[in-house]
């Protein structure tokens, strides 16, 4: 089932939550609403769930507006970060109760509920676990329970609120390629909130960054990692060195340095600043070419197998990083204090009219 979100706006208050919000999901594909607290990503999950209403826009599901329709009557599966499970029930009757509580009219025999919760807990890998009580399993645990569970009413569209943000690392990351795996299998039509930079890039089809109530950018986490479109998705989408100077005409002016910015070929004297990933900014014990920079190792160390090494700009109160291989640090024989010249092999410039959302 496809999502439409027309013209979607919140406000609570004097606290505008979102504004005008155009979003297309296709049939069948993974999204993650991406962004910092407060962006309005939670409050678009809830109103595609009809938890929320929203002050103005629509909702339509396969072309079929669903704004004015209640949240029981959209065939919507919902997840949240804290599982939301019944204390008092078993994981057998978890699992079981949207499907008891049905009107009489469409409920499945006693029979069925047992066949379907136990093909289920097979499923989500928890067959054994039937008649354990939430209090006796792990975090981890409890929220396959809660998915399994959103899983067995057969939603035609599935809803996830941060659902691994409560669980420590190593559990979260198997629990996101678990999600994959089980969404490549249902199909089901999946939208999930994270403020996970990582795990929205290791599981979603598709990206949608959200920043103040607005979508700064959709696309595939290719697309939005190696193309951000602002500053904001640049910076929000992982560690980044800035470089401030002058662009004119096609160039960004970083003290003696000329830096390649071909998209403001046109843009005269400009304030601008150069944004490059750290494992974009090599490292030379020599001057290379004639954009590389002078800097002052300040700091290294080593997180499995990459070095990260801090540098001070020569002449400024900039710091830098640079990611490079255990094998190129060792290589370079670089050591704390020591003059180096750092090359930015990708840059990315943006000018002022690029800040405002």
């Amino acid at each position: 089932m496809s999502i439409q979100i027309q013209n979607v706006s919140k406000q609570y208050g004097t606290f505008q939550a979102l504004t005008d919000i155009h979003l297309d999901i296709p049939k069948g594909e993974l999204v993650a609403l991406l962004g910092p607290s407060g962006s309005g990503k939670t409050t678009l999950l809830r109103i595609i769930a009809g938890l929320e209403e929203a002050d103005g826009g629509s909702i339509s599901f396969d072309g079929e507006d669903l704004t004015d329709i209640h949240v029981k009557n959209r065939q919507v599966g919902f997840v949240f970060q804290h599982y939301a499970l019944f204390k008092h029930m078993n994981v057998f009757e978890n699992v079981a109760f949207g499907l008891k509580v049905r009107r009489k009219s469409v409920r499945p025999s006693a029979e069925v509920i047992k066949e379907k919760v136990t093909e289920l807990l097979k499923l989500v890998k928890m067959d054994g676990f039937a008649k354990r009580y939430p209090a006796q399993l792990s975090g981890g645990q409890r929220q396959r329970i809660a998915l399994a569970r959103a899983l067995a009413v057969e939603p035609k569209i599935l809803l996830l609120d941060e659902p691994f943000g409560a669980l420590d690392a190593k559990v979260r990351k198997e629990l996101r390629r678990w999600l994959r795996k089980l969404h490549d299998e249902f199909q089901i039509t999946s939208v999930f909130v994270t403020h996970d930079q990582e795990e929205a890039l290791d599981v979603a089809d598709r990206i949608v960054v959200m920043n103040e109530g607005r979508i700064e950018q959709m696309g595939t986490p290719e697309e939005v990692y190696e193309k951000p479109a602002s500053p904001f998705v640049y910076d929000f989408l992982g560690n980044v060195n800035l470089f401030h100077g002058r662009v004119h005409k096609g160039k960004l002016n970083v003290g003696s340095v000329e830096l390649e910015a071909p998209e403001h070929k046109h843009v005269s004297n400009v304030d601008g600043v150069g944004y490059v990933r750290p494992h974009h900014l090599s490292i030379d014990r020599t001057k290379q070419s004639i954009d590389a920079i002078p800097a002052k190792v300040t700091y290294s160390h080593a997180v499995g197998p990459v070095v990260y090494v801090e540098l001070k700009r020569d002449g400024t109160d900039e710091y830098l990083e640079a990611e490079i291989s255990k094998e190129q640090f060792r290589q370079l024989g670089i050591q704390t204090g020591e003059f180096v010249y750092v090359h930015p092999r990708e840059v990315k410039v943006f000018i002022p009219e690029d800040f405002v959302i």
